[in-house]
């Protein structure tokens, strides 16, 4: 080894034995850091009204976490997503329009055809309370009524009638006399059996075109080729120029309102 090399060797070992003994040598307090503790406690309430509170922020969270669920069936969010999931299988693109612009496009629509409804909640139920003038009981059943309206506007009376029967005793004399567990199953069932019966009438124009591409495609002797390659784009002509989006859409929201 030549003398340079080893002169930078003990350098080296010089500086690093110099550094380790000198963060040795600060006092620990120096170095160290100090962490946030975090303490949790139960202690007993003084007031009524503090376990009124926590049991209302409780309640809060639990409606928070179940919120989907409740759009997906009071409102009409089934029917729309449903009836653009088949829009998008019919033209054959699976990813196209993707699965947050449908869902996202189902949500706002939702939002637009059901501001009636939530107008009238804002102004009769969640204001009042927000003010104090009513208690919670009394504006949970000013909720459901607009609710209940609209659900029974779109309710089929065959699966009312079904889920009526299996439900209660007694024939029910008005639709007060429906409670609202077996009216949401009701809606939901008339939501899905209209949204597949547009979806059939959706697919009908792009099943005629595959099948007039894959005739041509066997009288040509092109067996070989799927014909799906080849009816893509004719499809996609075919949902463009008669504005398909506008009149899936404008089917939707007039069959809603």
């Amino acid at each position: 080894m030549s003398p340079r090399k080893t002169g930078l060797i003990a350098i080296l070992s010089g500086g690093i034995s110099m550094l380790i003994f000198g963060l040795l040598a600060v006092p620990h307090t120096a170095c160290a850091v100090g962490l946030p503790t975090v303490t949790f406690g139960v202690a007993d309430a003084n007031s009524p009204q503090q376990v009124s509170t926590a049991l209302q922020v409780l309640f809060l969270l639990t409606i928070l976490s179940i919120a989907p669920t409740i759009i997906l069936m009071t409102t009409c969010f089934t029917r729309i997503v449903i009836v653009l999931s088949f829009v998008r299988q019919a033209m054959g693109t699976t990813n196209a329009p993707p699965n947050q612009v449908v869902i996202g496009l189902a949500l706002f629509l939702t939002f637009f055809v059901m501001s009636p409804t939530i107008n009238a909640v804002n102004s009769e139920a969640l204001q009042p309370y927000l003010n104090g003038k009513i208690d919670q009981q009394t504006a949970l059943d000013k909720t459901l009524v607009p609710m209940r309206q609209f659900m029974f506007a779109h309710v089929k009376e065959e699966e009312l009638s079904m889920l009526s029967s299996i439900t209660l005793e007694n024939r029910p004399s008005d639709r007060d006399a429906i409670p609202t567990m077996t009216l949401i199953p009701a809606f939901m069932l008339s939501e899905l059996k209209v949204a597949f019966q547009m979806g059939f009438m959706i697919y009908i124009p792009f099943m005629v075109i595959d099948m007039i591409v894959a005739s041509i495609l066997m009288s040509m002797g092109m067996m070989m080729l799927p014909p799906v390659i080849i009816s893509l784009p004719f499809k996609l002509l075919l949902f463009v120029l008669v504005d398909g989006w506008s009149l899936v859409v404008s089917s939707l929201i007039k069959g809603l309102r």
